[in-house]
């Protein structure tokens, strides 16, 4: 089973009007309600891609609730840790241009934090889990590397979709993938990057120093894949990008899904590209139909 933790999710309230008047009154053209988080993208995605997942993180109050049912509704089964205050509501203002107003999040306590452990503790060999997202400021910057300690004890694969030192710290504990975007990869190195052949090197040194798999996306200049025996890179679809909201969770999904049908390398990430650039091409996460459209611009080739 693939499981996915957020462990700062949200209520995000889309918000669409013509422009934003500070100050004065404003009336909305079209409002959204949707689960944020960067684990729960990736499990809508892989049911759209007709995988099962369990969504594991922490929830509360009535927005909480939201999120909760809202996944239920999609099929996608739930194992939240339920704490005191409510789940976070992030509001985004869109307009002539774009704003967000992210709010902190709920307090985590420590005996929250452990009852998380335990769900982990209970993978086997047989699971994947996905840690995917920031950190709540209550909570260790030691967080990650605790929890993908439990699966490196239990065998458990484990995915790991983060920035900076929360990155650096899971690498000697063999993350079965990792995908920073370049502008990511190259603050790791403090280095700029901006092709394919740029990354490759930086993209070795973290297997060197633990990861199993490295994918670069480049967004339009296409994406690396390394692993410690090859190097491939993948050109990626032409299209319109409408947001890039989601892409990077949607690259992970297409990739741990098609990992765990086929067991291919190769074709886990040409499903992957394909799958981010559909999302990206969307308003809204995307379908297996978008991402089928695509699949075909996709193609492979081998560095090393």
């Amino acid at each position: 089973m693939i499981y996915t933790v957020t462990l700062n999710p949200s209520l995000d309230y889309i918000v669409e009007l013509d422009q934003v008047k500070v100050g004065e009154l404003n009336r909305t053209k079209n409002e959204t309600k949707l689960p944020g988080g960067k684990g729960i993208n990736v499990s809508q995605v892989l049911k759209r891609l007709d995988v099962d997942s369990i969504a594991l993180g922490f929830i509360g109050g009535f927005t909480g609730d939201y999120v909760k049912s809202f996944l239920k509704e999609l099929k996608i089964d739930t194992d939240f840790v339920k704490v005191a205050e409510d789940t976070r509501i992030n509001v985004k203002l869109k307009a002539d241009s774009e704003t967000e107003v992210n709010a902190t999040g709920p307090a985590i306590t420590e005996e929250n934090f452990e009852a998380l452990k335990a769900k982990i503790r209970a993978l086997t060999d047989k699971d994947t889990l996905v840690l995917a997202g920031s950190i709540p400021a209550s909570m260790p910057k030691s967080t990650y590397e605790a929890l993908a300690k439990i699966c490196d004890e239990n065998g458990t694969k484990f995915v790991v979709d983060a920035e900076g030192e929360l990155l650096k710290r899971v690498l000697p504990l063999k993350p079965f993938l990792i995908k920073p975007n370049h502008h990511e990869l190259g603050d790791l190195f403090g280095v700029d990057i901006n092709t394919c052949e740029e990354a490759i090197p930086y993209a070795k040194e973290l297997i060197k120093q633990g990861a199993q798999n490295v994918i670069v996306s480049l967004a339009g200049n296409g994406a690396v894949l390394i692993t410690k025996d090859a190097a491939y890179m993948a050109t990626v679809p032409k299209g319109e990008v409408k947001s890039s909201v989601g892409a990077g969770d949607s690259m992970v999904a297409g990739f741990i899904a098609t990992y765990q049908s086929k067991n291919s390398i190769e074709e886990a990430f040409r499903i992957s590209v394909a799958t981010g650039s559909a999302t990206a091409f969307s308003i809204g996460l995307c379908t297996r139909e978008q991402m089928e459209d695509l699949l075909p611009q996709v193609q492979l080739r081998q560095i090393f």
